[in-house]
């Protein structure tokens, strides 16, 4: 073995450490057991050059005969701290953010560089549109983890009992992790794919009378309605009764979700300071969260057939009756149940995960079909080219085996995902790709609207254009360009049902009534609210009486 010394381009030489370098390594060899001595995430990255010249080094054997010490630089950038706006004293960033912070977020990063540093209210949050800063934000890693901690988003409803609001590190999480999947992977949904249907129809209804009252509805409040009814009966096996007529109220466990996301981005905007105080939205809050462990734990009392029933983890789904019934009676291979401390707190994540996110992307399934010419008219011909009418059986194979809807819905989750914080938090320093340092316990956000719309990854990025994803362009794009449910092992685990249910219920819905917006006041949404939700659309849904012909081509 042989030894040369390495510093890292934007520290002091000073800084230099040797390496033991064996000389038969190859150049990524050399690499890796560099980037391990600096915590560079993303070590094949890593350069090699010569102090006095900065002439890049091919090859190990030109590494061990350069004059000492060795210059390092990451992607060809020297190490740098994120930069960021310097903010105002006590609210920090907060007025370069909100109201809007998808847009002041996107204006930030092409000020100041793929990863940026905002101080809101004393928190320090680092964002990224980086698709290969996201890559390694979102693996678990020797550098990156789920870890709650005062900066994180969803600190206000942190749950170490709950799969997606607790830390990943902890028993907790392993446990959920391996009962939960099943219950939402391809064969549990197909089994619950008559639910979807049946749901939706369901809901004519009242989507008639509001067209025969000539009436304009508002598209999230229904979406809210209609997405929760599926969850209602996938999760509970409830019937939340939101279509027995027009004014139907929303269930009260709904409710009380919606407003416990609400007032938790609200608090955690706002510092670690507040969340504290006796009184105000901490103290809602607090009494949110309590009302809604309460009423789920109703839930249970109530649902049927919670008879001890040894039902195998892998076909549990297609016996149990919903979710619920599900994590009650699924055994591993060793007879093992999840325990039952945290079957509700995990009970909580699928039922308003579920429905809070679908009705948001349902809005903006909406809002696209009404808003680019030409979308609607394309899912109803797709429809009407593949034999659809109102007696067809949807199947798996049916909604994912249309290539427009499949287009269309994707290009809205592009340029209208509803979710744009899956933070992460560093376990050591680590170098991100393209040299940016952050020090231990920091939490780094892949802001998905930022890095879905990057112009330096999407071309045209805020044009709605399905075509593009026939495109060679696309299709060898960074895995991490487009990640709408996010990635990795803390992914989230239901898109299997979400993409499926919001395929059913938008084409049972465009193949019944023709959407046309109502208003022309620009689009607002909820700054202070966990997901992003169009607040202001409205439609009329008028009942079509005829459809296009089968295209001859």
């Amino acid at each position: 073995m042989s030894t040369q010394r390495f510093y890292l381009v934007g520290d002091d030489v000073s800084t230099a450490r040797e390496v033991q370098v064996d000389p038969s390594w190859k150049i990524d060899d050399l690499k890796r057991a560099v980037g391990l001595l600096f915590h560079v995430a993303a070590p094949l990255g890593i350069s090699f050059h010569s102090a006095p010249t900065s002439q890049e080094l091919q090859s190990v054997a030109d590494v061990l005969s350069a004059h000492p010490p060795i210059a390092l630089r990451i992607d060809g950038n020297a190490v740098q701290e994120p930069q960021g706006p310097p903010g105002l004293p006590f609210v920090g960033s907060y007025y370069e953010i909100f109201p809007d912070h998808l847009g002041n977020h996107y204006r930030l990063f092409r000020k100041y560089g793929p990863v940026i540093k905002t101080v809101n209210m004393g928190k320090t949050v680092y964002q990224t549109d980086s698709p290969e800063v996201a890559a390694v934000c979102l693996a678990e890693s020797a550098y990156m983890t789920k870890n709650i901690t005062e900066n994180h988003p969803l600190f206000g409803v942190k749950d170490n009992t709950a799969i997606f609001i607790g830390d990943t590190e902890t028993e907790n999480w392993r446990l959920a992790h391996k009962f939960l999947p099943p219950s939402m992977g391809p064969r549990a949904v197909r089994h619950y794919t008559p639910l979807m249907q049946e749901t939706v129809r369901s809901s004519f209804k009242v989507f008639d009378e509001l067209d025969e009252r000539e009436e304009s509805w508002n598209v999230y409040q229904y979406m809210l309605k209609l997405a929760s009814q599926t969850i209602g009966k996938f999760a509970l096996a409830k019937d939340f009764h939101h279509f027995d007529a027009v004014d139907s109220p929303l269930f009260p466990l709904v409710t009380n979700i919606a407003n416990l996301l609400s007032l938790n981005k609200k608090v955690t905007a706002r510092g670690e300071w507040y969340r504290h105080l006796p009184f105000g939205d901490p103290a809602k809050l607090r009494a949110s969260r309590s009302m809604v462990y309460q009423q789920l734990q109703e839930a249970v009392d109530n649902v049927k057939d919670l008879t001890n029933r040894d039902l195998p983890l892998n076909e549990a789904a297609l016996e149990a009756s919903c979710v619920l019934d599900y994590l009650i009676n699924a055994v591993d291979d060793k007879g093992e149940r999840l325990p039952a401390s945290l079957i509700i707190p995990n009970m909580l994540i699928v039922t308003g995960a579920g429905f809070t996110t679908t009705s948001s992307l349902m809005s903006w399934l909406i809002y696209c079909i009404c808003t680019y010419p030409g979308e609607q008219d394309a899912l109803l011909q797709e429809l009407v080219d593949f034999g659809f009418d109102e007696n067809t059986e949807w199947t798996p194979d049916l909604a994912h085996g249309l290539p427009y809807l499949d287009k269309f819905v994707k290009e809205t989750q592009r340029l209208h995902n509803a979710s744009f914080q899956p933070g992460r938090t560093s376990k050591t320093e680590v170098i991100l790709p393209g040299g940016f340092r952050l020090p231990p316990d920091s939490v780094i956000i892949p802001a998905l609207y930022a890095i879905h719309t990057n112009p330096n990854v999407w071309r045209d990025p805020f044009r709605f254009d399905t075509s593009r994803w026939d495109t060679e362009e696309v299709k060898k794009r960074h895995r991490c360009a487009y990640i709408p449910f996010a990635t990795g092992p803390r992914g989230c685990i239901g898109f299997n049902f979400a993409l499926l249910e919001v395929k059913i219920l938008l084409s049972e819905l465009v193949y019944r009534y023709e959407f046309t917006r109502e208003g022309l006041e620009a689009i607002e949404y909820d700054p202070e609210f966990q997901l992003i939700r169009p607040l202001n659309f409205y439609v009329t849904a008028k009942r079509r009486t005829s459809w296009p012909k089968k295209s001859t081509v």
